[in-house]
């Protein structure tokens, strides 16, 4: 394929031709080459289409990071319908819910991941009308048979019809509001800036790249499976982080692209067998998703056995809403690595709102990379994308001379946990629904590993007792477990200004 590909199934076909035996895929012992992968999500493809997938159907994918992913994944866009990634962490209520506002006829899931029953979980969340079909992952040579009886003239047909302005994914990003936002992204955002992201990280055929972040977010989707595709690096899925597994992987398979967030690296350098571990092979880290502490820059790139070694070590700054704004480039100084999130991509602009006398002020960005939308949501898209184009972020940041940007606060309340951004506010909703708590606000508050914990501030209602570790409990039967407070605090009120609005500033400072 001569021209530069602009969907993400001329994206599969031009890699097949590109990069063909060189292995595309590895994990527990089962390895895929890139023709491979081609055939064998061609041959989902038509099994989707056979089980009634038409043109644009949304299709919610929900599982761990698997090879099987991957490819789900890769043939719902090739018969011409949208992926929609649900966190593997999620409760079937909370999966419902994307299914529902999609119209999703089909769900893809691994069954039995964590120990749970993803299926059940599913069918007893409520009646979903548009819902048609639930495919496991570990059944998809069940559905490349059914899928023979698809003509290949009528797949390739469906590939070819789709276009580098159609929405190929709806990344689901929870609002302040509590109600979870779906960020649409048409095919060539979603391959441009994985091609901006690989471009500028300079990921080679010969990388071996060890995919950390889940494929449902946009960090190991988009700058994960797609930036294989454009690049013939060979990834290697983790399902679960165990670190110890980890690092005998990244030894044994001699590992050298490692992103994650700061969570990732800190577990590394503070493990105690990490000394019996040949590292030496990482040569490339990017890091992001929350504030990074300059002491675990400088000791990423320290030699051993201080450090990891890592020969390239940057930051980037994104969201959901565009995946990657700024970013480090080779040849930054340590101090500009661990100090900014580097500077503008391109395609991508920036500049800070109404900066106060020090500079800082809200960020904004507008460019190539910005989403299209919020789904179903023209109110809400209005309100984040404004007439001029610029994306207004909630982040509070200060742009030095050369365009680099240091993030400084947050207008938003939303806070990361190892890695995941948390809305206080649906956290919250899901709290007022326990019998005996009359008021709660959730912040979040420092933690070693995982970077910030959520924090609950409960009020009991009169007459009721309440147990910290009931409220707990309670949120892990509702909420994904990262999104679960690790820290419940009782009090007879909560602190509010004189409109009514929790004072969570004061809150914040109370934990410090």
């Amino acid at each position: 394929m001569s021209a530069t590909p602009v969907t993400i199934p001329q994206l599969l076909r031009s890699a097949a031709e590109e990069y063909g035996d060189h292995t595309a895929y590895v994990q527990d012992g089962r390895r895929m080459s890139f023709s491979e992968l081609h055939a064998t999500v061609r041959g989902v493809a038509r099994g989707l289409v056979a089980h009634g997938l038409a043109p644009r159907d949304r299709v919610v994918v929900w599982g761990p990071n698997s090879i099987d992913w991957v490819v789900a994944a890769l043939a719902v866009t090739y018969a011409g319908g949208v992926l929609v990634p649900a966190n593997s962490r999620y409760t079937g209520a909370e999966v419902a819910d994307l299914v529902q506002r999609t119209g999703a006829p089909i769900v893809l899931l691994e069954d039995g991941f964590l120990g749970r029953s993803q299926i059940r979980e599913l069918e007893t969340a409520g009646e979903l009308v548009c819902l048609q079909e639930i495919i496991q992952l570990s059944d998809l040579a069940h559905v490349t048979r059914t899928g023979t009886q698809v003509p290949e003239a009528d797949l390739d047909a469906r590939a070819a019809a789709v276009t580098a302005d159609d929405v190929a994914d709806i990344l689901f990003t929870s609002g302040t509001t509590g109600r979870s936002k779906g960020a649409m992204s048409a095919h060539r955002q979603s391959i441009g800036v994985s091609r901006a992201w690989a471009q500028l990280g300079g990921v080679r055929q010969d990388d071996r790249y060890l995919v950390v972040n889940p494929f449902f977010h946009s960090f190991g989707y988009k700058i994960g499976i797609l930036v294989g595709l454009l690049t013939g690096c060979t990834l290697y899925p983790v399902a679960t982080f165990d670190l110890a597994a980890t690092m005998r992987l990244i030894q044994d398979e001699q590992i050298t692209v490692l992103p994650g967030a700061p969570t990732i690296y800190q577990s590394i350098l503070s493990a105690p067998s990490r000394g019996e571990h040949d590292l030496s092979s990482l040569r490339l880290a990017v890091t992001g998703a929350a504030v990074v502490p300059v002491v675990l820059i400088e000791r990423m790139r320290a030699a051993a056995p201080e450090g990891l070694g890592i020969d390239q070590v940057v930051t980037a700054f994104g969201m959901t809403e565009a995946v990657v704004v700024t970013m480090c480039r080779q040849g930054d100084s340590a101090e500009t690595v661990a100090t900014t999130c580097g500077r503008a991509i391109p395609g991508m602009q920036t500049r800070i709102d109404s900066p106060a006398d020090d500079g800082s002020g809200e960020l904004l960005v507008r460019g190539d990379h910005v989403m299209l939308g919020y789904l179903d949501d023209p109110d809400a898209t209005a309100e984040a994308i404004d007439a001029d184009g610029w994306l207004h972020t909630g982040d509070v940041g200060i742009l030095d001379e050369a365009g680099n940007l240091r993030i400084t606060d947050r207008l938003k309340d939303m806070y990361i946990s190892g890695g995941f951004n948390v809305y206080p506010a649906e956290v919250e909703q899901a709290l007022l629904h326990m019998d005996g708590i009359a008021d709660v606000a959730v912040v979040g508050v420092p933690d070693e590993r995982m970077g910030e914990v959520g924090k609950a501030y409960v009020v009991a209602a009169t007459g009721h007792a309440v147990e910290p570790e009931a409220v707990a409990a309670f949120a892990r039967e509702r909420l994904a477990n990262f999104k679960v407070p690790r820290h419940v605090e009782l009090t007879d009120a909560l602190p509010r200004n004189l409109s009514g609005k929790v004072l969570k500033t004061d809150l914040r400072k109370a934990t410090d």
